[in-house]
């Protein structure tokens, strides 16, 4: 606890002089990228006194945009649901707020509920590249022995051409044949599985039905297919 409180009080001194240069260089004439955006990023581990004192610190900085970091680093989904439920709240209303290297599809919809806007992470291309597809109805590892001869569309409710060019047993043989086109396929189908995800839940949060869909949703994405 101490520690992480000490490293706290560095990482919020070091922002405050960040600010300061940021501000000076976007004054200059010659600066390079001028304008660019400088976030203060949420940390304090899994103690939740810690988060909120630096989110409130760090909220008085009045900056462009905010990010929660430090999650999804080995503590469990709980836990990172939890500190999310106990920091969001403190966060500036009228800023984005930013979840980093956050995750799953099931994370991504938990996240916009606790009323984050941003993720980023490299799940859709490295579980990809894995064999891992992500669909609306779950999970399909397409190693498995059961796409042999399943010659439907990769996915029928996909919005990737990938997903209407290609059948399951045709991207099985790839995966088995050490093809590299596998790989883009996947990724190209799971980025575009994100994108229509997201997009989803803005359809519904703006309907206001949201946790309704969401909870269906989580429960289907988890499957193993």
């Amino acid at each position: 606890y101490d520690y992480v409180k000490a490293s706290i009080g560095r990482t919020y001194r070091w922002l405050v002089r960040c600010k300061e240069e940021n501000t000076r260089l976007n004054a200059l004439e010659t600066t390079v990228n001028p304008q660019q955006m400088l976030w203060g990023i949420n940390q304090g581990g899994t103690y939740a006194d810690l988060r909120i004192e630096h989110m409130k610190q760090i909220a008085d900085l009045d900056l462009p945009g905010y990010a929660i970091g430090g999650l999804a680093v080995g503590e469990s989904h709980e836990e990172m649901y939890r500190i999310l439920d106990e920091t969001v709240p403190y966060l500036p209303e009228n800023k984005p707020t930013y979840l980093m290297g956050v995750g799953t599809p099931e994370d991504l919809l938990n996240g916009i509920k606790y009323g984050v806007d941003m993720f980023d992470c490299v799940m859709p291309t490295r579980n990809g590249r894995n064999a891992m597809l992500f669909t609306s109805e779950g999970v399909m590892n397409m190693r498995n022995e059961k796409w042999k001869r399943d010659f439907s569309p990769l996915d029928e409710n996909g919005t990737a051409d990938v997903d209407k060019i290609y059948s399951k047993a045709y991207l099985r043989h790839l995966f088995i044949s050490g093809e590299i086109l596998a790989l883009q396929i996947a990724s190209i189908h799971n980025l575009a599985f994100y994108l229509e995800l997201v997009r989803l839940a803005r359809e519904h949060i703006i309907e206001g039905d949201f946790l309704k869909w969401k909870t269906l949703m989580v429960e289907k994405l988890s499957r193993r297919l």
